[in-house]
């Protein structure tokens, strides 16, 4: 049976992210630098000839209708493919944590079924499928750290410097809606540019849904306190509640609190399945 084992998802941090406006239809515009880590989930993919999609969940019970299965049956109706897949999902990045764990489960999906299913759609194709996933799977199938804008479409390359990061996840979790729904968010931070976020990568701008995010789950600013604790600047990623710090070479992290999740991660500078899609296309340019 033709299959493909070991396929890693990586989580991503958002080294600062700034709300600059929003649309007409209520979609808030952003600036955001989204960059890769070594935190990865592990996905097991079987191919089925029946055209079924199946799913195991191989550590933490996952919804019925993750996205892991919505990717791939975005693509087999794209395709027209009359196989199918079995998919096993050991997860390991943790969920409502900003960190874009079941964006990233889907991306490789997409991914991995490309290729599972000998369809050769190229990069910018699966691009167009992931759009319509969520906001942060076109930046995993894309491969490479970005620069973000928009509502999360428009992305362009970076080029970061190796480092290595404390990342923390407490208990609570926090919904990205109710953050967006706060009237004290900010959403009118000025538009950056990429030389002025290049010149100082790692402490550049902020997290605009931090103060909303920490009034709405205090254990947000406990985490910030505790990496503070040891001489570390804490900020969250993303919609949280995980938060970050850049450490220092050698630097240890002390042991967590019971329950929480802490890690020392290392920054990819490519997606692993980078060359798993043909790449003649901009679905990142830069």
């Amino acid at each position: 049976m033709r299959a493909l084992w070991d396929v890693p998802a990586p989580a991503k941090l958002n080294l600062f992210l700034h709300v600059t406006g929003r649309r007409d239809d209520g979609m808030h515009l952003l600036q955001s630098a989204f960059m890769l880590l070594d935190w990865c989930d592990t996905l097991h993919f079987e191919l089925r000839r029946d055209g079924q999609l199946t799913r195991e969940d191989l550590t933490t019970a996952l919804p019925a209708e993750d996205l892991v299965l919505k990717a791939a049956r975005a693509l087999q109706a794209a395709s027209g493919t009359a196989l199918g897949a079995h998919i096993a999902i050991a997860k390991s990045i943790p969920s409502e944590a900003g960190l874009g764990g079941g964006s990233s489960d889907a991306a490789s999906t997409l991914l991995a079924l490309n290729r599972l299913w000998g369809l050769d759609l190229p990069r910018a194709r699966l691009a167009e499928l992931a759009v319509h996933l969520g906001a942060d799977v076109p930046f995993f199938i894309g491969g490479r750290n970005a620069w973000v804008e928009g509502i999360g479409e428009r992305l362009v390359g970076l080029e970061l410097p190796s480092a290595r990061f404390a990342v923390v996840k407490p208990p609570e979790g926090v919904q990205t809606a109710r953050i967006f729904a706060d009237p004290a968010l900010n959403r009118s931070s000025p538009a950056a540019i990429i030389s002025g976020f290049a010149a100082n990568p790692f402490a550049f701008g902020a997290n605009d849904l931090q103060p909303v995010a920490q009034k709405l789950c205090p254990a947000v600013g406990q985490a910030i306190e505790w990496l503070g604790s040891q001489g570390l600047r804490g900020r969250m990623t993303g919609s949280g509640s995980a938060v970050f710090a850049l450490m220092a070479p050698g630097q240890e992290l002390a042991e967590a609190p019971a329950g929480w999740q802490a890690r020392v991660c290392g920054n990819l500078e490519a997606h692993p399945l980078a060359r798993w899609a043909s790449s003649d296309d901009s679905s990142v340019g830069g």
